[in-house]
């Protein structure tokens, strides 16, 4: 902007008429949004001179106009300009005129808000620091009432944003604060009241002990009603603003609380006091404990006080039937008074039980025994905003109810005293207070009710199946009503889902005649969010009214036409929601599904519609998934209107980029295929086949997979479809194969396609030419690039391999027997190269667990041969071999496997892998496990035998194969394992409570109930005085505690002491180790440190509720100091705690901040190796990511530690560029987890 320019505009903003000064000032505006504007010393001066001016400007559009000048002029101008248009503004705001001073404090507002937020920023520093003087002095000096409540509210402001800053000022500002509490005018006071929750974020301990003391005096004098209601308010924001710094003082504060709660003639102290309640509950979370039940008492006795009306009387009415429900509704308006403010007493109180429901799940019990019976008996509250927020605090109790039960075992919801059993008996007095209440007018109230009933179906899914009778005529009610908002049929209906999902198909069958109208109706509306809404409700009720999965005797016919044509019409229609089309055609799929041979003269009609919408490329993937239900009902539905038109579409689906959709369509395709294949040509087949190459990739083993099953399908339906595969899929399929990724269900889907190929038996498929095209990858390999191995592939390429060889031999086995006898010879040759020698013992082993090779006499030979040889990769097929081949022929093979354990100790750790793979193999189902029996006591003595070996491998080889063992016969082999804890061998009890950690996995299993029992012997080794024996009963409590948090959660109280014993360093485990020159530092106990904070890290996930949060944060605050593997799993732990426990790590913040800082600020000796700065990277990364997890929680903000921690972060270009990403992957979702199975 040139100098002519802006005289130009300075002029015009003199000019006498209003218009062009308030032109000119727009002008001016519009230029300093610019980026592009510069400004020279005397333009700068020139403008902030005229700008100030204006604001006393006669005509208040450019007065305005003047004071959005403002903002952009802070980063446009010097700082001196800056300085000196705050000071004219804080001169102003003492002005005479009353106009200028509010112009002025709207200025000022805006200049600050403006300020950059960096604590470097100098100029932020300065303008802070030169306007707190001015403002705290004009707060004690002006008796204005307006000029103070302005300064209040800039202070206030400035507090919040700048209080770290203003540390030197935070004295004078408290003391000039403090007496405004005693203000004639209310609003004075509760704007001080602010200001002083803003200032102790960032005032000192001494400070905040300073006006606590303050507060405490005051509330001792009482010198007045009114004085006390500001002071009580006072503790109460003060506890809202900085709940962890009250904790320290609430044993003071909290009994003048409770005196002004007792019984006086002052509703508006008492609602404060219940505020403040609250405040100590949600954010002093472990000093109220000890108050929480006075607390509670407190709350009941105020949630039922209503002295201007009789409940008693409408109970009564109640039980009578009156006809007029208006003349009753009149007899409630007598009852209400405008000057009753008993309702905002009890609305405090039921705010602050809510606040107690959601905080305390280890009271669960006694809130069912206590509060629950009292909350349903207000559900009758006469006053509506009331009623919702009870309906809020028993909605909090079910939230806390449905968390803590999700970790609970059978045995604890069957308990008679536990919330669960306490809650279905409650259940029908709530119904009863509730189901008058949804026929009520009062639209909130019905919200209330349907949002505590959906709450109450999570929580207990089949808890309302025997009062379906009172729940559904509120149901028709709300969808009927004219009254009813938008907001309520939606709520209604997405109970109605809820309902309709989660309870038995038969006990609606009474009901369908009357929700089927109100449904049909509710899809016919004409705003979308309903209709869509209803279709998801229609789509669930078509399968109540015939279910395919049991007989059902109801008779549905009448449901049907009305259902059908209600969601066809939504079907057919193109100009809709997308949501609303998504749904009608799931819908429509669901109707046939169900449906479909009562409508089968609807079919030619309908169907043609599916084909429209997979040809739509907003719809084809609903489409794809409703017609895979409809081709997979059971009723077998005549498709023969739309399978070949479906056909190209769907090939041509599968080379879109939608995963989604490849994923849908391949399912689609299997169902059809196996449903309806007669009804398919050659060509359709054909142009499916030509499609299927490029999705057999290691880059997707998903797709892949689902591609596998439709192959091995169409190989069942028209196998001459599969002559062509030389040319595309089969490539793609030995490609495939040299994937080290290829395992699990892929693998397991490929397995299955190859036996229904050799089966097949066609023209150059046979055995020999897949066998010779699978092994070519063995026999003829491809060099790889340089890796410094000696095989062609990866390892796993040759297990992949070996198992589709076997599985061709298993399903050939007159072929099979050449080829065992070709791989025998082949082990046998002193000349054979090392990968074909890998493959065939790979081999041997995957055919000898379904073939018997007992017949062939040199198999024992050249496996026991191959133990020698100086290959790691053939020993371990060997050993793997032996033991696949002895699981074939037990009698047979496993007494020489048990014979060479003994005979053979330079073998032992590769023949005890065989017997593993063995045990493994046996314990698969019940008749194997039958046949190994004879063999466990043999087994069993053997592998004690060895439990004391001096080599940790083969400890922990024995350990596995002793927990299988024990899994085959639990109540004879625990106890003995449980015995041999009392071994003097630390090796041995090592090895038997590693042995346990083998016992235990995620799924039920019958030693449950014996290992609940005695799994605390095992774990009292955590007091072990062996070092090794403490860290495997670590890992194993850690696997418990992962796997079956129902083991150990009632031994919580004595293993924590013992677990959080292992955290602390301990210095003389601490050596120094001499490597020629150098001295090297070696911890013993990092292991045992780091085992202890994975088990805690898994606590939190499985037994929350049983851990004292705030002595786990002390320990994981020492976490954060410790060795770099513990730091990060100090990380994982903050990131999760910000989540699980917020208000606690809120309190901690503090103390949490310098060790962060520490570690990201951390550099790395220049002379370093590669890897140190690779390490110091992920630690830094690791400790950002704990950082974008705890400025998520609400109200770290105000914390000064963290505020400028983040500041400082960005303003490091390295930090700051590793933040941005790390929070663009909070925001997408792919944060790290850590799994710790």
């Amino acid at each position: 902007m040139s100098h002519y320019h802006i005289s130009s505009l300075l002029e015009k903003m003199k000019s006498s008429d209003k218009d062009f000064r308030f032109m000119a000032t727009n002008d001016l505006m519009g230029e300093l949004q610019r980026d592009s504007i510069k400004l020279d010393d005397e333009s700068e001066r020139q403008v902030v001179q005229m700008l100030l001016k204006l604001l006393d400007d006669k005509n208040g559009e450019v007065q305005n106009l003047a004071v959005k000048c403002l903002g952009p002029l802070v980063g446009k101008v010097k700082d001196t300009q800056v300085e000196f248009v705050v000071d004219t503004l804080c001169a102003n705001m003492v002005s005479g005129k009353e106009q200028l001073r509010d112009i002025s404090s709207i200025g000022l507002k805006t200049v600050i808000a403006e300020l950059p937020t960096s604590a470097a920023s100098p100029l932020a520093t300065n303008i802070c620091r030169r306007v707190t003087g001015k403002l705290t002095h004009t707060v004690t000096k002006t008796d204005d009432v307006s000029v103070q409540l302005e300064v209040l509210e800039i202070l206030g402001d400035l507090l919040t944003k700048y209080g770290g800053l203003l540390q030197s000022f935070h004295a004078a500002i408290q003391s000039a604060l403090l007496p405004q509490l005693t203000s004639s005018r209310m609003a004075v006071r509760k704007r001080t009241i602010i200001a002083l929750s803003s200032l102790v974020h960032s005032s000192s301990s001494a400070l905040f002990a300073e006006l606590i003391d303050h507060l405490l005096v005051e509330l001792t004098r009482n010198k007045s009603r009114s004085t006390t209601r500001t002071y009580i308010q006072c503790a109460a924001a003060i506890s809202r603003a900085a709940g962890h710094r009250m904790g320290e003082y609430l044993a003071k504060i909290f009994p003048h609380v409770v005196t002004y709660c007792q019984p006086v003639d002052d509703d508006e102290l008492r609602e404060y006091c219940l505020q403040a309640f609250e405040a100590f509950v949600s954010r002093c979370p472990k000093e109220v404990t000890p108050h929480v039940p006075q607390i509670i008492d407190i709350c009941l006795d105020l949630i039922t006080y209503d002295p201007n009306y009789n409940y008693d009387s409408e109970d009564e009415q109640e039980t009578m039937e009156t006809e007029d429900v208006e003349e009753e509704a009149e007899s409630d308006e007598d009852y209400s008074d405008d000057d009753d403010m008993s309702w905002k007493v009890r609305r405090a109180a039921a705010k602050c039980l809510s606040a107690v429901l959601g905080s305390r799940p280890e009271m669960l019990a006694d809130l069912y025994k206590t509060v629950s019976p009292k909350l349903i008996s207000r559900f009758k509250e006469r006053e509506e905003n009331v009623k919702a927020d009870v309906f809020a605090a028993y909605i909090a109790l079910l939230q806390q109810t449905k968390l803590v039960t999700s970790r609970a075992t059978e045995d604890d919801l069957s308990q008679s005293e536990g919330p669960i059993v306490m809650l279905q008996t409650q259940t029908p007095q709530i119904v009863r207070s509730i189901h008058k209440q949804l026929t009520e007018k009062s639209v909130k109230t019905r919200q209330g009710c349907f949002s505590l009933l959906t709450q109450l179906v999570s929580v207990l899914p089949g808890v309302l199946g025997d009062h379906l009778g009172a729940i559904v005529p509120g149901i028709q009610f709300s969808l009927n009503d004219r009254s009813s908002t938008s907001n309520m049929k939606i709520d209604t209906l997405t109970f109605l889902h809820v309902l309709l999902t989660n309870l038995p198909s038969s006990v609606f069958h009474l009901h369908v005649v009357n929700l089927v109208p109100v449904v049909v109706n509710a899809v016919g509306d004409s705003f979308y969010k309903i209709t869509s809404e209803a279709l998801l409700v229609t789509q669930q009720l078509v399968r109540v009214i015939r279910p395919l999965d049991h007989e059902s005797s109801f008779d549905f016919h009448p449901f049907v036409n009305p259902l059908f044509k209600c969601t066809l019409v939504r079907l057919k229609a193109a100009d809709i929601d997308q949501e609303v089309k998504e749904r009608a055609i799931a819908c429509m799929g669901q109707i046939l599904t169900n449906l479909g041979d009562v409508l089968a003269y609807e079919l030619t009609s309908c169907l043609p519609v599916f084909i429209d919408r997979l040809r739509n490329e907003i719809t084809r993937l609903a489409a794809v998934k409703a017609v895979s239900m409809i081709a997979g009902s059971p009723l077998r539905l005549d498709l023969n209107a739309i399978v070949s038109s479906a056909m190209p579409l769907l090939a041509s689906f599968l080379r879109k980029n939608n995963r989604a959709l490849r994923l849908a369509t391949l399912e689609l395709l299997r169902v059809l295929v196996t449903n309806y294949g007669s009804l398919m040509s050659g060509d359709d087949f054909d142009s499916v086949m030509r499609e299927l190459p490029p999705l057999i990739s290691e880059s997707d083993l998903h797709v892949s997979q689902l591609t596998f099953s439709l192959l091995t399908t169409i190989a069942g339906a028209n196998k001459t479809s599969l002559t062509k595969i030389r040319e595309g899929v089969l490539p793609a399929i030995l490609n495939l194969l040299k994937s080290a990724l290829l395992q699990g269900g892929a693998l397991s889907a490929l397995l299955l396609f190859l036996r229904q190929l050799v089966l097949a038996a066609l023209p150059g498929l046979g055995f020999s030419d897949l066998l010779k095209l699978l092994t070519d990858t063995v026999y003829s390999p491809i060099p790889m690039s340089p890796t410094g191995t000696t095989f062609g592939v990866h390892k796993q390429a040759f297990h992949s391999v070996a198992k589709c060889s076997a599985v061709l031999c298993v399903a050939c086995p007159d072929e099979g027997i050449a080829v065992v006898n070709q791989l025998v010879a082949e082990i046998k040759s002193k000349d054979t190269a090392d990968s074909v020698r890998l493959y065939a013992l790979l081999s041997l082993g995957e055919i000898g667990k379904d073939v018997d090779l007992s017949g062939q006499p040199e198999l024992l030979t050249v496996i026991e041969d191959s133990f020698l040889h100086s290959s790691e990769e053939v020993k371990s097929a060997a050993s793997h071999a032996l033991g696949n081949v002895s699981s074939g022929n037990l009698a047979k093979f496993l007494p020489f496997v048990l014979q060479e354990i003994e005979a053979q100790p330079k073998r032992q750790y590769l023949l005890l892998h065989s017997l593993k793979e063995v045990i493994t193999r046996q314990s698969g189902s019940p008749s194997s496990v039958d046949a190994f029996k004879p063999f466990v006591n043999s087994v069993w003595t053997l592998l004690f035998k060895h439990c004391e070996s001096s080599e940790e491998g083969t400890r922990n080889v024995v350990a596995e194969c002793l927990g299988k063992l024990t899994l085959i016969n639990p109540s004879e082999l625990l106890p003995l394992l449980q015995s041999a804890l009392s071994s003097a061998s630390p090796y041995a009890r090592s090895t038997v409570v590693t042995a346990v950690k083998f016992t235990i996995s995620d799924h039920p299993q019958a030693i449950d109930s014996l290992l609940r029992s005695c799994i605390g012997h095992f774990l009292e080794t955590l007091q072990d005085p062996d070092l090794t024996v403490r860290r495997v009963a670590l890992v194993t409590f850690n696997s418990a505690a992962h796997n079956k948090p129902v083991l150990v959660r009632d031994l919580l109280h004595k293993i924590l002491p013992q677990l959080y014993g292992e955290t602390v360093v301990r210095k003389e485990l601490i050596r120094e180790v001499e490597m020629g020159p150098f001295k090297h530092t070696v911890d013993d106990g990092l292991d045992i440190r780091k085992a202890a904070y994975e088990c805690m890290y898994t606590l939190l996930d499985s037994c929350l509720e049983r851990l004292d949060i705030f002595e786990f944060l002390s320990h994981v605050e020492s976490a954060l100091k410790d060795h770099y593997d513990i730091k990060m799993l100090a990380y994982l732990m903050l990131a999760r705690l910000s989540t699980l426990a917020p208000n606690a790590v809120l309190q901690r913040l503090d103390s949490l901040i310098a060790p962060l800082s520490t570690t990201v600020h951390m550099k790395v000796k220049p002379s370093a190796v590669k890897q140190e700065f690779e390490k110091q990277d992920e630690l830094k990364r690791s400790a950002l990511r704990a950082v974008a997890a705890l400025i998520t929680i609400p109200d770290s903000d105000k914390s000064p530690a963290l505020s400028d921690f983040v500041s400082h972060i960005k303003t490091n270009a390295e930090l700051s560029a590793m933040f941005d990403a790390i929070q663009r992957d909070v925001a997408s979702g792919t944060l790290e987890a850590m799994d710790t199975s």
